[in-house]
């Protein structure tokens, strides 16, 4: 079993018992080389460590080089699984049969990714499968922040063969309850550490997205991206229109909103996006089986703090493809439910699949 990864982060530096449970660095390694690093510690992806167009294998996720880092992380969601509710809830309450639930508010007037401490924050319990699949399992009690029920959630990662990192999500629960999960890794095909990703070329699978007030609820109906900065039916660089004077990415500070995904049935596995590197050649492609998917820029990072191996992360230095269901579904029940009932079972499954051109 290996103790450091391909980007020189040690296992040692995540070892720890975090409130009574222990912490640890999972490496997944598959027949190609190819690697990615997890810890149970918000079930964070730490590293994907894939080869470019020369062979070189490069880290194309932020993150940082130990556990202590992660915890006091002025950026909590790097690599993280967010929940019980990713993306936003407006106002920070939602009723639910008959009974109205009260929610943190830490982003805005809004809650955000599951409240003050989410499923970015909590320790998972971790079961090395084979060397190429972890499962980590959390129990989400009854009230925990303010939620109702509780609630059983299972993720798999999985590095297959083909060079492709494998999410499935399932969840159930003893009470009725609302659930978005997502993947939240900050995406730098150049490589982490690299400063700028507006020269990445972006694809997304999408004739319609969500606009939103200025402080990130969607106003409602879908509008098309058709002759706006948000069609990316074909490739166009990420920074290319970023700076125009639109309303959405005026709020957003950039791109910072869902994308509806075309797809032919509503649980398809479905192909969601591409995105290039022109320095590395490296290749992101994404499928999910989700209705949308967010498009962040890393429109609020800002340098201010050390990632990995000392690097600095400056705005727009990575991108998120947030594979979910829509933001503040509950109140909007012309959205696709987020609703969980007991006797329910949730399934969900993204792909992030490299190759190179």
């Amino acid at each position: 079993m290996k103790n450091t990864t391909l980007s020189g982060l040690k296992k040692e530096n995540f070892k720890a018992v975090v409130d009574g449970k222990q912490v640890d660095l999972f490496i997944l390694t598959n027949k190609n080389g190819v690697e990615m690093s997890v810890t149970n510690f918000g079930a964070k992806i730490v590293t994907i460590s894939v080869p470019d167009r020369k062979g070189k294998f490069t880290d194309v996720v932020l993150g940082k080089s130990n556990l202590p880092d992660y915890m006091n992380d002025q950026e909590p969601y790097f690599g993280a699984i967010c929940g019980r509710t990713a993306n936003r809830i407006a106002d920070g309450r939602f009723f639910l049969e008959g009974t109205s639930y009260e929610l943190a508010v830490n982003n805005g007037p809004n809650s955000l990714h599951g409240g003050l401490k989410g499923f970015n924050a909590v320790v998972w319990d971790a079961k090395l499968i084979n060397e190429q699949t972890l499962e980590l399992n959390y129990l989400a009690k009854d009230g925990e922040e303010g939620f109702p029920g509780n609630l059983q959630v299972t993720v798999i990662y999985q590095l297959t063969d083909d060079n492709a990192v494998e999410i499935s999500y399932k969840a159930f629960t003893d009470k009725a309850t609302i659930l978005n999960l997502t993947n939240h890794s900050y995406f730098n095909l150049s490589g982490e550490g690299d400063s700028y990703i507006g020269d990445h070329e972006l694809q997304i699978n999408a004739d319609t997205y969500l606009p939103t007030n200025d402080v990130a609820i969607p106003l409602g109906r879908s509008e098309k991206v058709e002759e706006t900065p948000f069609d990316f039916r074909s490739l166009h660089t990420i920074g290319e229109r970023i700076e125009e004077e639109d309303t959405q990415l005026i709020y957003g500070n950039g791109y910072d909103h869902t994308f509806i995904i075309n797809k032919p049935a509503e649980k398809e596995l479905a192909y969601t996006s591409k995105a290039i590197s022109p320095k590395t050649g490296i290749v992101l492609e994404t499928y999910t089986t989700e209705p949308g998917v967010q498009l962040y820029t890393g429109n609020y990072l800002d340098g201010s703090f050390s990632g990995k191996n000392g690097h600095t992360y400056p705005k727009r230095s990575a991108f998120c493809l947030e594979t979910q269901h829509y933001p503040d579904s509950i109140h909007h029940p012309e959205y696709p439910s987020i609703v969980l009932l007991p006797g329910e079972v949730f399934e969900s499954k993204t792909v992030y699949r490299f190759s190179v051109r």
